[in-house]
């Protein structure tokens, strides 16, 4: 579906300036690429002929892999992984470690096997233990074998997909800037930086921020008896 002109005329017309194509392909390329999108970001440089990021496509696919054992609960391989693409980067990340080691255990723990999980919990977990924060964690993870199905455990959430999606999604986050941090060391351009967060999440957060002050605004006008119209434009029309 073509844009309206009227609604690029009306954003030169607030900003002074003109939509920059090679801003929008840029965006849309950094979001793919965050997401691991490999085929789709190779079809869209393609497409727009754009320069390849080398190094980020051949870390995309190591990052994928990375995420889909996260998800599918083999937490150790992710840890080993992760560990190969950035040294030390769960060293200096105990929450993060903490989490994946606790995917772990929720996967023995849903395999119903108990002595294993145990071992494990208290190895590997209990360590953790001398902070509070983590203590508290512990306790709730060890519930769950109190239960001869889990799913019956108040803390049923724990071996949730969404609490795998949780973990896995910081772990990319964390990824992603240590990536950065290596890249601007070794001063390659930030036209293809990976920040932990997308250019387009920020704008469509930005976006939504400025539509809530813009309705509260447009009420207060409303409320004083005074008219006021604003142009309707939507995101998706330019990303």
């Amino acid at each position: 579906m073509d844009v309206d002109p009227r609604q690029y005329e009306q954003i030169v017309l607030c900003t002074g300036r003109a939509i920059n194509e090679n801003d929008v392909h840029n965006i849309i390329l950094s979001y793919l690429i965050h997401n691991c999108y490999k085929e789709s970001s190779e079809s869209f440089i393609a497409c727009t002929g754009m320069k390849q990021p080398a190094d980020h496509l051949e870390n995309m696919e190591k990052r994928k892999r990375i995420l889909h054992y996260a998800l599918e609960g083999n937490a150790l391989k992710a840890i080993e992984l992760t560990e190969q693409l950035a040294q030390d980067i769960l060293d200096k990340n105990k929450d993060l470690l903490f989490d994946l080691l606790s995917l772990h255990f929720v996967g023995l723990v849903c395999s119903r096997k108990w002595a294993e999980a145990l071992e494990f919990a208290q190895t590997k977990l209990g360590p953790f233990g001398n902070e509070l924060k983590y203590r508290e964690k512990i306790e709730d993870f060890m519930s769950l074998l109190a239960y001869e199905n889990p799913m019956e455990s108040p803390m049923f959430h724990l071996i949730s997909l969404d609490y795998r999606q949780q973990v896995a999604d910081s772990l990319n986050q964390t990824i992603l800037s240590r990536l950065t941090l290596l890249y601007s060391l070794y001063l390659i351009s930030a036209y293809f930086n990976c920040p932990s967060h997308t250019a387009m999440e920020r704008l469509i957060q930005q976006t939504s921020v400025v539509r809530q002050c813009l309705s509260l605004e447009v009420s207060v006008l409303h409320e004083n008896g005074e008219n006021c119209n604003f142009y309707r434009i939507s995101l998706r029309n330019f990303v």
